[in-house]
């Protein structure tokens, strides 16, 4: 095996977890609601993830393991793409808040760091943004 074919297999594998992870996040609560089915066809296409793979997936994601990567900003991406699927149905319940925590300490972040991203992303997904936060927003490049 080449280095590039190891490096693809690696990337490959990455993204399979991060998929199945956003499939157990959105069955958490049972049913798929149809904006989460629209999201998660949306990340699957995203991630080049096969409609066999993903077939796979859907009967048992838990069977790809999480695969958390070097760079801060991908791990902050990675969590945004959670919360997408999370916020579908436009609420959060404790299961989901539990997974979430477990999940970004996957990904390497301290269990203080993750309730810190977890407590300020719930903020900012159900609008409760103050003025101060909602400008640096705005004039963020």
């Amino acid at each position: 095996m080449t280095f590039t074919e190891l490096f693809e297999s690696g990337e490959k594998s990455r993204k399979l977890g991060h998929f199945a992870s956003m499939m157990r996040m959105a069955l958490v609560n049972g049913e798929l609601v149809d904006e989460e089915k629209r999201l998660l066809m949306r990340f699957a296409e995203k991630l080049d993830i096969t409609p066999s793979e993903l077939a796979n997936i859907e009967k048992n994601p838990s069977i790809y393991p999480m695969s958390p990567p070097n760079s801060a900003e991908e791990r902050l991406a990675m969590m945004l793409d959670l919360f997408k699927i999370i916020f579908a149905d436009n609420e959060i319940d404790d299961n989901e808040k539990e997974l979430l925590k477990r999940y970004a300490i996957g990904l390497g972040y301290t269990e203080d760091l993750a309730n810190k991203l977890i407590k300020r992303s719930i903020q900012i997904f159900e609008g409760g943004l103050d003025l101060e936060d909602y400008r640096y927003l705005l004039n963020r490049k």
